[in-house]
């Protein structure tokens, strides 16, 4: 039996009924289901029969399930014996490192100590030989009973069959740019592994943190920059190097609830040449606010905001590792908890199907740090005109695609019966052709985008928004993405960032291997 039609309320191995998909893509489907014996829910993965890594997958998770790390997600099961294949994993409930950012930058001692978690987590999956190898901010979740957990280890990088000659040194990095992206709210890696907004660079190289935001010791900055050969710092080589080094910075204790961010990220800071890292040159002016947005159902989130509550700030440990009065914080947790989010244990195969929730999927939002929220006024928003559509690519090896600039200003004649379209692929990757593929919007004047609604597309693709003052799909700024569902997909924006042209095209091609879009509603507001 394929995948594609097992549907919820199916039984696997007459104990785990499936009750929700959770996302569907790469040719695996990760499910929220029961666990009818131990009357838990789990979160269980299943595979189409063609998918090409399935023995590689159940000895991965196989392997997983004997580490005893709390922080690492516990495997239950894994069998390809039957009809069906499957892993069963735990259902973490929390708020992703990525959903987190959506509110601002992390306090840098709390940035710290999560990363600090995960190094730890990291490196004791190590000592069991077990490495993750695409790390990214949608793996990392502080859950609602007060702890860190990291998603995917091992598992992860046999769904997607990511290897790396050096697996030490690629999840350093992979934890560094977490801990960058905590410090700023500002991605420095794959684009496809996050919605957050890129880095600021030179040169294809980050700037340190502390040219991006105000306020970061001295020492955390050097660590991430050691872990992303930012500048000539003795390299970080090892998760257990890297857990040492934040061990010696001053870190801040986690609160009870997710949420640490603190509004809305501070612009980036800009200078004339790259600084370096450990002595920031100075920088005389601001640019506009990068923005932050959600997108990646990692591929994973499934949100059930709970009415809003307030609670005191715990100050201990995750992992559990608290001593003394840790039932009754976690019993405060319990009862004022605020945001609930379902996550499928794994992140899905594919451009960012680790994040069940990308793509606008967000929990309950509100204000944090302590500083008492100042009145604005919300702005209108209204459906903005377009003046114009042209097709969009990012060709890999010269590669340009024909069909694509047929038919572009069918996706704003206000027809469903008009569709603009690819050409059919090989796979759901381009056939390797290229990076991304869509439809420029000449909106005619800056605006402000809120969220876009895209209709006439098919299931399991992913869809990227970017937003600028230039026609060039690389010179514009991400503001957000999700993957697609039948018929209509939205991608909400939770930073405004001002710009002429919107960029809506696909990162990855649903499973026919050919994207198509008959409307594109852009909601927002006028910047000018």
């Amino acid at each position: 039996m394929s995948t594609s039609v097992i549907e919820p309320g199916t039984r696997l191995a007459g104990r785990y009924r499936l009750e929700e998909r959770i996302s569907d893509s790469g040719g695996s489907s990760l499910w929220k289901a029961v666990d009818e014996i131990l009357a838990r829910a789990v979160a269980v993965r299943t595979f189409d029969p063609e998918f090409p890594r399935i023995a590689e997958v159940i000895t991965s998770a196989r392997a997983a399930s004997r580490l005893t790390d709390p922080r690492l997600t516990q495997v239950f099961d894994a069998d390809d014996s039957g009809e069906n294949a499957y892993v069963v994993s735990e259902w973490v409930v929390g708020e992703t490192l990525e959903q987190m950012l959506g509110k601002g930058p992390l306090e840098p001692g709390r940035a710290a100590t999560l990363l600090y978690e995960a190094a730890e987590a990291i490196a004791a999956a190590y000592t069991a030989g077990l490495t993750h190898l695409c790390l990214s901010p949608r793996d990392l979740v502080w859950t609602t009973g007060g702890t860190v957990k990291l998603l995917g280890i091992a598992t992860d990088a046999a769904l997607r069959d990511c290897r790396a000659d050096d697996p030490d040194v690629q999840d350093v990095r992979g934890l560094g740019a977490m801990l960058y992206a905590a410090l700023t709210a500002h991605w420095p890696g794959d684009p496809a592994r996050s919605a957050l907004p890129a880095a600021p660079a030179t040169d294809d190289v980050p700037h340190a943190p502390r040219q991006v935001q105000a306020g970061i010791a001295q020492g955390v900055n050097d660590i991430v920059c050691r872990c992303l050969g930012i500048g000539d710092g003795e390299p970080i080589t090892t998760p257990a190097g890297l857990a040492t080094a934040l061990r010696g910075v001053p870190r801040t204790p986690l609160p009870l609830f997710a949420g640490l961010g603190g509004g809305t990220p501070p612009p980036p800071r800009r200078t004339a040449v790259r600084p370096a890292p450990a002595r920031p040159a100075p920088r005389p002016h601001e640019s506009q606010p990068q923005p932050h947005s959600q997108t990646r159902s990692q591929p994973q989130a499934h949100h059930t905001p709970a009415p809003p509550a307030t609670a005191p700030v715990g100050a201990h440990r995750s992992g559990g590792k608290g001593k003394g009065g840790r039932g009754l914080l976690l019993g405060v947790a319990a009862a004022a908890l605020t945001v609930i989010v379902g996550l499928g244990a794994w992140a899905l195969a594919g451009d960012d199907k680790d994040d069940p929730g990308t793509g606008g999927n967000t929990g309950a939002r509100g204000q944090t740090g302590g500083q008492p929220a100042q009145p604005t006024a919300k702005p209108s928003v209204d459906r903005l005109k377009a003046d114009n559509a042209i097709a969009a690519e990012d060709p890999i090896g010269g590669h340009l695609d024909p069909t694509i600039k047929k038919n572009p200003g069918a996706v704003i004649d206000g027809r469903d019966s008009t569709v603009w379209s690819t050409q059919t692929y090989a796979d759901v990757n381009f056939g390797r052709y290229s990076k991304g593929l869509g439809v420029v919007l000449d909106m005619g004047r800056p605006v402000k985008v809120q969220s876009v609604k895209v209709a006439g597309v098919e299931g399991g693709g992913t869809l990227q928004v970017r937003i600028g003052d230039s026609q060039t799909p690389t010179d514009l700024t991400s503001i957000g993405r999700n993957d697609t569902v039948s018929g209509e997909t939205t991608i909400n924006v939770s930073a405004q960032k001002a710009g002429r042209y919107v960029l809506v095209w696909f990162t990855k091609l649903p499973r026919s291997c050919k994207g198509r879009m008959s409307e594109i509603t852009v909601l927002g507001a006028s910047a000018g």
